[in-house]
Formats: C-alpha cells, structure tokens, sequence
C-alpha cells in the first residue's frame, strides 16, 4: 500500500513528536530531566488548496516538564493503515534534526516550538480516515539521565 505524501513528508521532517488527546510524556522523576510532547491541532485538519491539493498546517510543542534540561537524541515515527499494519518508519538522530534547521535543546521548564504547513496532493480523501502514527522522541538531561515521550497523531479533513 502506498502511504499518501502528506503523511509521510509529515512524520519524516517531524523534529520531535506528537501526542494523542494534546499531550503525552515520560514518568517524571525529582530532579531528573523529563519531556512531555503536543501538536496543535491533532488531529491535524487538511485544509483543501485546488482540487487533490491540501495543506496541513500545525505546530509541534515539545517540553521539559522534570526542571532540567534535555537535549533531543533521536525521534522515530512509524506509520500505520489499515487497522494496524505499519507501512512506513523513520528515524533521525540529533544531527538529523539539527541538519534540517531544528533545534534540540530543550531548557529546564521551556520549551521547543515547531510550525509546519507542508502541501501535497492526496488522491484520494478516503486515506485521511485510515492512516495514523505512532511517534516516539527520545532525550537526555544533563546528568545524562534518558527521558522520552511516545504519542499518536491522526489527520483528517
């Protein structure tokens, strides 16, 4: 099955991750780092540009939520269809992701915003009610303690 270019240009340039409901995170534990992820709206809405052709616009929060900074090691996105079946994973490490213009520190207490409108065509708008992902970031405080926050992000329009 092929995955409809909206959706995988989505979780491809993804610098961190998206959560279900609004927002998601890892268990927090005093005085260690910890990261809680959001996309605004979700699910994203694709708003119809002429004819197959849509934009998808939303923003992508990331936050430290344990009171010490993080620094974003790799985020992975795996796309699913179907009912469940996956069709589609990516995974960028750090370099990855600061090679495409992002940043990957994350201050104790801030936080990272992300804006995307990418537009592509969908052939056929049946794909919008079928697709989802599952999204994982992973991090490390400054004392080298892992954190990481796992969220599902959907798209409709």
């Amino acid at each position: 099955m092929k995955v409809p270019a909206p959706l995988l240009l989505l979780f491809a340039l993804l610098p961190a991750a998206c959560a279900g409901g609004g927002r998601s995170g890892g268990i927090s534990t005093p005085g260690r780092g910890a990261i809680a992820i959001a996309v605004v709206p979700n699910p994203i809405v694709a708003a119809r540009v002429a004819g197959d052709t849509y934009d998808f616009p939303f923003e992508v929060v990331v936050r430290e939520t344990g009171g010490r900074p993080v620094g974003i090691t790799r985020v992975t996105a795996d796309v699913y269809a179907l009912g469940g079946i996956r069709v589609a994973s990516e995974t960028y490490d750090a370099a990855k992701i600061r090679s495409l213009g992002y940043a990957t520190a994350v201050p104790a207490a801030g936080e990272l915003r992300y804006r995307f409108n990418p537009r592509r065509a969908v052939p056929d708008e049946r794909l919008f009610g079928g697709v989802f992902a599952e999204l994982r970031v992973d991090a490390v405080d400054d004392l080298g303690t892992p954190a990481s926050a796992t969220a599902t992000v959907t798209v409709r329009r």
